[in-house]
């Protein structure tokens, strides 16, 4: 067949595009406002925070370093989304290079495999908080904290590095229109016309070592720093105890909800349109959402506001 001899001559798609939103230009236009809104809320947010730890010397601890390594993260996170997906919406960048699009790819998913790890490291600073507070200074010191961290970040792109570049080897004979507003695997592997059984298998394994290992770490973490808080005699010391880790636990309940719904699945056949709101939810809700959720349920942050603002 055609399709056959077009791999055999190893002619491929050089250049996809990119679908975004359907609908009329209104509707458009009214995404292209919201994403843009969230866009700038988003890096002012996270930038807020990470000026706020680096200014005061209280909060120069290992759970505010872990925070400004995630304020980073969600940053550059949005950043790899929205101006092209508003490009695309708009209709004047619809179209990404067959390399651009594995960039973005590796990009994206290198940053999501890092946040999980950076979300599972700092429920096991919380641990240490909460179930060893004598000791914790000593065990969670400034040489531990950094290589957790640094690992976190090698480990997200290492994890992925593979996962790119079996895609990258997939042959794409057309349609060449990717029904999103990025490059992710589902819709990648949509217009593939070689085999994605490897890279689907791929992508479930590394998922399921990524997510659920880093998920089942939190989730370790927060059974035992929930038994240690309802050992508590009073009250106060309760709230005061779950005070300290209800801000990650939000996040990461929102995180990890929406990421194991796009990834830790056996194959790629999910609805696609579906993938699109839950990846918008994750790559330009979740980053605007978490400086104010560890704002708004944090006093030691309240508080060094309170002060930078008394100073200006």
């Amino acid at each position: 067949t055609s399709l056959w001899k077009d791999m055999a001559n190893g002619t491929s798609v050089k250049e996809f595009t990119l679908l975004g939103f359907p609908g009329t230009w209104q509707f458009r236009v009214s995404f292209v406002v919201a994403f843009a809104l969230m866009y700038t809320l988003t890096v002012i947010g996270n930038a807020s925070i990470i000026a706020l730890v680096w200014r005061s010397s209280n909060l120069h601890t290992p759970m505010y370093f872990f925070l400004c390594n995630l304020s980073f993260l969600e940053i550059w996170y949005t950043t790899g989304v929205v101006p092209k997906a508003i490009g695309v919406m708009l209709g004047t960048s619809q179209t990404i290079s067959f390399s651009v699009c594995i960039f973005q790819l590796f990009f994206l998913l290198s940053l999501g495999s890092t946040e999980c790890f950076l979300l599972s490291v700092m429920a096991y600073d919380r641990y240490l908080a909460i179930c060893y507070p004598l000791r914790y200074s000593s065990l969670m010191n400034s040489v531990l904290s950094v290589r957790l961290a640094l690992s976190s970040w090698l480990g997200g792109f290492l994890a992925i590095s593979l996962l790119a570049f079996l895609t990258s080897r997939q042959t794409f004979c057309g349609p060449d229109v990717i029904n999103h507003f990025l490059c992710d695997i589902d819709s990648c592997l949509a217009l593939s016309c070689s085999d994605t059984w490897p890279v689907e298998l791929a992508t479930f394994l590394i998922s399921i070592i990524v997510v659920v290992a880093s998920c089942v770490v939190t989730l370790v973490s927060y059974i035992y720093i929930i038994s240690s808080i309802l050992r508590i005699q009073s009250a106060h010391g309760r709230k005061k105890a779950f005070s300290t880790c209800s801000a990650h636990l939000s996040v990461v309940t929102i995180w990890y909800g929406s990421t194991m719904f796009l990834y830790v699945k056996p194959s790629a056949q999910n609805s696609l349109d579906l993938n699109k709101i839950v990846n918008t939810f994750n790559t330009v809700v979740t980053p605007l959402l978490n400086p104010f959720i560890y704002t708004l349920r944090n006093k030691e942050v309240k508080l060094a506001l309170g002060r930078a603002f008394q100073k200006k």
